[in-house]
């Protein structure tokens, strides 16, 4: 599995601007505050921890790619950077963070709901787990059955995409993680066919 995650990022060009970057990070930077400890999950190259940065948090990136940490590295040497067993449990303190940031990881992960119960740990009481994913919405998937070769490109178990959410199965899982207070929205594209879900638990 490294080898595979190391491969995926060696195949990402260096520079390249994150997915619906900007509304990504506008919904971010709404949800985080100057002096908190953020723990940037996921953190890829760094292009959300450095403005996480400027914005005057206390930056704290976790990956399972060495390759995303060495460019995370040259981007952002402000944060602290940790590599992370994909499966395991995270290595951090019970109430480390303020806030985690997980943007366009959850679909990645084989076991969602341990991940989501280790963020919920690291979380201090009252902390935010702020996510996005792709959404999946009944339209979606009647939009795939319609186009040929759609859905077996879409689904492709090539892809390092391995989980699919709606905006109930998000919040199903954050529920089950121990989440109570769960704000979310469809976002981006046509009212029918949104591209993304955006959420921010406590």
């Amino acid at each position: 599995m490294d080898d595979w995650r190391e491969a995926i990022w060696r195949a990402v060009p260096e520079g390249a601007e994150p997915e619906r970057f900007a509304s990504r990070l506008a919904f971010l930077l709404g949800h985080v505050s100057a002096g908190e400890r953020v723990l940037d999950l996921g953190c890829g190259d760094g292009a959300f921890a450095a403005r996480l940065v400027d914005a005057g948090a206390e930056v704290t990136g976790a990956d399972v790619s060495q390759e995303a940490l060495r460019r995370a590295g040259e981007r952002v040497p402000q944060a602290q950077l940790v590599h992370v067993a994909e499966g395991a449990g995270l290595p951090f303190a019970e109430d480390a963070f303020d806030a985690v940031w997980a943007g366009e990881v959850v679909e990645h992960v084989a076991d969602v709901t341990g991940l989501l119960a280790e963020v919920r740990r690291v979380l201090r009481w009252g902390g935010r787990l702020i996510v996005t994913t792709p959404f999946h919405g009944p339209a979606t998937f009647a939009a795939l059955a319609l186009r040929p070769g759609a859905a077996e490109n879409h689904f492709d178990p090539r892809s390092d995409h391995l989980r699919f959410f709606t905006a109930r199965s998000l919040r199903t899982v954050l529920a089950d993680a121990g989440f109570r207070d769960v704000e979310l929205r469809a976002v981006g594209g046509l009212p029918l066919l949104r591209h993304g879900l955006h959420a921010c638990a406590s």
